[in-house]
């Protein structure tokens, strides 16, 4: 079945932006809603975005202007532009389905905000 592989985080000024990139395992995923998560120190992990399979998108109301989910099916991909970040998006963000496979939770990559 295999995991999802993150990439792309750093550390960022606040007001700086960072763009996060999933590998997905399998071909299969081109056809379900994917989605962006991210878990904070001390805190649960919490849906930022979702895509369909034809790329309508849903946003936390926390991110939303702020964040841009994308997705390119035949690279099996799934990415995150993140700009205007704060410091409250500091966490570690992973990808997965909207129905999550627990199993194919991959290591995140972590996005710190700090000036």
């Amino acid at each position: 079945q295999g995991q999802f592989v993150e990439s792309g985080g750093g550390l960022v000024q606040p007001g700086g932006s960072l763009r996060l990139s999933c590998a997905a395992p399998g071909s299969a995923f081109r056809f379900v809603t994917m989605a962006w998560y991210r878990q904070a120190p001390g805190k649960q992990r919490e849906l930022v975005a979702d895509i369909t399979g034809i790329s309508t998108t849903n946003y936390a109301e926390s991110v939303k202007g702020r964040f841009t989910i994308s997705r390119d099916n035949a690279k099996n991909m799934v990415y995150l532009q993140m700009n205007s970040l704060k410091p409250e998006d500091t966490a570690v963000y992973y990808c997965n389905f909207r129905a999550v496979v627990r199993s194919m939770w991959g290591q995140g990559t972590q996005v710190t905000v700090s000036s």
